[in-house]
């Protein structure tokens, strides 16, 4: 999981600098006030309307809790959006936020960004005080998927937040239904215009100039009231001894007035601050090592401080006052002029910008200026060493800018960049430009050496075998493996990627394709593993990620020992890799095999040795769903009471809404409960659950809520609506194979399964049966009648006062107790962590009834279980 401190540029999540000189703008003050009633206020005007220094302004003046973004182009990548509102939000009200959101916004990129937008309004519900969100430059944003993202916020957002969007365009989304329940608050152009009074305040005691009426007049009708207008001239004034010659020769002038007045605030400088501004203008954000790098000089810092001085459009981005940025109307203005003058150094000064930002590790920078530069050499070398961070970051759509920034692709980037080129438009979507894209690839490795052609084919293997999860073409996929079946030499960058950082099963990601199975996948599968394995790649996590995937459709299949066999070949790796995205589905389906096999204490050891081993690895956010699971053991025991004591762990209400990020807590929570005869808060969960495993598209969400809704309304006597829940849920079921969804209910799903075929054989002409085959019906009751041992059914308590039978792991460790072994020697013995031999032993205590070492060794000698 990535520190937020590597992927944020802490500027940009900074409160604006307030300003001990700036005009008090009361009634503006109150508006902005006003929408701390509302959802959202935008503040819209075109630039230099002092949108930002009023929203300072408002935050200090009423010292409201606020969150800040200054957006800019680079933000028009989902992932970094919403990584950088999340983490604002935790600086500013909601610090828990960040170890919730992380997991969710690295996997952004393979699950629904409404499932994120959801766990974050969630928290934000949880606050007990209000607090503002302020995205400031929205304008810059046109990517639609955040428009949408962002308009979804807003309708659910909790009556404690308030957003407050400033812009130069109009909101790029409807506000309508906002506007007509009196939830939208809008500050436009004319309302930002300085007043007469406001004007001559600013003139006399902000920019110190005594100005009669008339010429207080003259610049009003001049510039309307435009704040940047009057702040233009205030500077221009300054400079000027003659203030009628230079209000004169505004008369009659129709040419822009920012553009006027900007020339006149330029010309007027001494050169060699006109130098620095324009030269530096390149720089988005700047400080005195990175104009000294551009400049080629050593006395930044004092430039800085005399442009400061001069109030030249400059503005703090931090309290340290260590970083600043020019006013947006200002530095567009000098990035024209520089370009006009001296365009053969445009290029140059980005290169020294790009080269300073590369040498501070701040790679995005370089790579931005490399490529403003046209420096495609120098903008790859960069992108090589910085690709894997911004993969690991899922803003993929940002790797697609820079990509798609250089000309002639197959020419200019690396083959290692251009299969990375082609594997990002598979994941934002563009799938009819993946295979001309590797096509090129293909043609342009002619002159490489043998050993590199192999390299590249392993990672054209690599990305293929992406495009058809993505798009399930496995037929096409078949005939491409065979092809290259022989040449697939090490490819670490490719094969190493951790695909998943939230879900509790493979299954449920879109790597694991939500859920999908069929003889075909199964083969694609098997196919994929068996020229992986072949080439030694069994440990990749690739391999490693379908293998699981694999284990845990056989599970559904109720095809056991090959489930079985495939859960060996990963946990092994997922421990010595530490790769907690691999071990926590890995112990939840072998806790499932166990719990089938009514093996409880075992299921239970998995999970618990999973919880203190992701303890360890300070893995914290996967702890919610193995103490889910364990509570769903308890369940499945007949022991509420246990399992409400775990899951009171997870602080789950009746009254919460849940989220799918969360789905199996709370379908654990629902079981819990159903259990406790609280059917109607049940019920209620999996009717908001059940929308946003659809929206998700995901196949066990869409039959495990239907489920659980047919089982509750079976028990309340409500048998036409559970055979409607049951029928929906068989119908997705059949198609996949589906058997331990169903099995995996116990005795009570079979008698509801029996109750649903007297029904159908009743009135068997019925439409609604539609999709649901008989066959599948009586294989699934066969399969109970069988009698096989299954989750449900607690095994008996054994007749000889032992209440309960010790696992052969806990056997073990009990009898190197009795030799004397420290927990230290019993974990090197055993090759397990002393935090697991200590979860061990506890549960040996308890079993004992006992509740230390001595007593343990006492009671173990009592019953003849060690020798005394």
């Amino acid at each position: 999981m990535l520190n937020p401190a590597d992927v944020l540029l802490k500027t940009k999540i900074n409160l604006p600098v307030f300003k001990d000189k700036a005009v008090n703008r009361g009634h503006l003050l109150e508006m902005l006030s006003t929408g701390q009633h509302c959802r959202l206020t935008s503040i819209c005007a075109p630039a230099g309307f002092g949108k930002t220094t009023l929203l300072g302004q408002w935050i200090f003046h009423t010292n409201v809790r606020a969150a800040w973004v200054s957006l800019d182009e680079k933000d028009n990548d989902l992932s970094r959006f919403w990584r950088y509102v999340a983490y604002s939000l935790a600086s500013a009200c909601c610090p828990q936020l960040t170890e919730r959101m992380t997991p969710l916004l690295d996997s952004l990129s393979g699950s629904s960004v409404y499932t994120m937008i959801d766990a974050m309004i969630n928290e934000l519900d949880l606050l007990p005080d209000h607090a503002s969100l302020i995205l400031d430059d929205l304008h810059v944003i046109a990517n639609q998927q955040i428009h949408e993202s962002l308009s979804y916020l807003i309708e659910y957002l909790p009556g404690n937040i308030h957003l407050y969007l400033s812009s130069r365009a109009a909101l790029p989304f409807s506000a309508a239904k906002w506007k007509v329940r009196g939830e939208y608050n809008e500050i436009d152009a004319p309302s930002l215009l300085f007043t007469r009074e406001e004007a001559a305040h600013f003139y006399k005691d902000v920019a110190q100039l005594s100005l009669s009426s008339s010429e207080l007049e003259i610049l009003l009708g001049f510039t309307e009231g435009w704040v940047a207008g009057l702040q233009l001239f205030a500077i221009s004034l300054l400079a000027s001894s003659n203030y009628d010659r230079l209000l004169q020769r505004m008369s009659g002038y129709d040419r822009n007035v920012a553009d006027y007045l900007l020339h006149e605030v330029i010309s007027g400088l001494p050169e060699d601050i006109h130098d620095f501004l324009l030269q530096t203008s390149v720089l988005q954000r700047l400080d005195f090592q990175s104009c000294d790098a551009v400049l080629q000089r050593t006395d930044s810092h004092a430039m800085l401080q005399r442009i400061i001085t001069l109030n030249l459009f400059i503005l703090p981005l931090n309290e340290e006052r260590t970083w600043y940025r020019y006013h947006h109307l200002f530095s567009e203005f000098l990035q024209k002029e520089l370009l006009i003058k001296h365009p053969q150094a445009w290029s140059e000064l980005h290169r020294r910008a790009s080269a300073c930002f590369a040498e501070r590790q701040m790679m995005d920078e370089a790579i931005e200026h490399a490529l403003l530069a046209k420096d495609y050499a120098l903008a790859v070398k960069w992108l090589e060493q910085h690709i894997v961070t911004v993969l690991k970051r899922g803003e993929f759509s940002t790797l697609l800018r820079w990509f798609e920034a250089f000309p002639e692709p197959v020419r200019t980037l690396s083959p290692v960049l251009l299969l990375l080129y082609a594997f990002t438009l598979n994941v934002v979507g563009k799938f009819d430009r993946v295979d001309p894209l590797l096509d090129d690839l293909e043609r342009s490795i002619a002159d490489v050496t043998e050993e590199q052609r192999q390299e590249i084919r392993s990672g054209i293997f690599f990305v293929k075998a992406n495009l058809v999860f993505s798009t399930r073409r496995f037929e096409e996929w078949f005939a491409h493996a065979d092809l290259i079946y022989d040449v697939l030499p090490e490819n670490p960058l490719f094969y190493n990627l951790n695909f998943n950082t939230s879900e509790p099963l493979i299954r449920r990601t879109a790597f694991g394709l939500k859920g999908l199975l069929s003889a075909q996948t199964e083969e694609v599968g098997k196919r994929f593993i068996a020229i992986l394995q072949s080439h030694g790649w069994q440990d990749s996590l690739i391999n490693l990620y379908v293998v699981q995937a694999l284990a845990e459709g056989y599970y559904d299949w109720d095809r056991q020992e090959d489930s079985g066999t495939l859960l060996k070949q990963v946990e092994w790796i997922a421990l010595q890799k530490q790769v907690a995205g691999l071990l926590v589905p890995n112990r939840i389906t072998l806790a499932r095999l166990r719990l089938v096999k009514g093996e409880y204490d075992s299921a239970k050891e998995a999970i618990d040795e999973t919880i203190v081993t992701v303890k360890e690895w300070t893995e914290y956010h996967w702890l919610p769903s193995l103490y889910a699971f364990r509570a769903r053991i308890d369940l499945l025991e007949d022991n509420p009471s246990e399992a409400e004591r775990v899951m009171d762990l997870l602080h789950l209400s009746a009254q919460d809404k849940p989220t799918l990020d969360k789905e199996l807590e709370y379908l654990t929570f629902v079981r819990l409960l159903e259990a406790k005869g609280n059917t109607t808060d049940a019920l209620r969960i999996l009717e908001t659950l059940k929308p946003l495993g659809k929206r998700d598209g995901c196949l066990l969400s869409m039959v495990e809520i239907p489920v659980l809704q047919a089982l509750i309304h079976h028990k309340l006597g409500h048998r036409l609506q559970a055979f409607r829940y049951l029928h929906e849920a068989l119908a997705l079921g059949e198609q996949n194979g589906y058997i331990r969804s169903f099995l995996d209910e116990g005795e009570r799903m079979a008698r509801l399964l029996r109750d649903y075929g007297k029904q159908r054989r009743i009135v068997a002409k019925r439409q609604e049966w539609e999709g649901v085959s008989w066959d599948y019906v009586n294989n699934l009751l066969d399969r109970f009648a069988a009698g096989k041992p299954r989750a449900g059914s607690p095994p008996a308590l054994p007749a000889d006062g032992f209440p309960e039978p010790l696992t052969q792991r806990e056997s073990v460790i009990l009898g190197l107790l009795g030799q004397g072994a420290t927990n230290q020697q019993i974990a090197a013995e055993l090759d397990l962590t002393v935090g697991t031999v200590k979860v061990y032993l506890n549960r040996i205590y308890g079993k004992l009834g006992v509740s230390s070492r001595t007593q343990a060794l006492l009671k173990a000698q009592d019953l003849g279980l060690i020798a005394p």
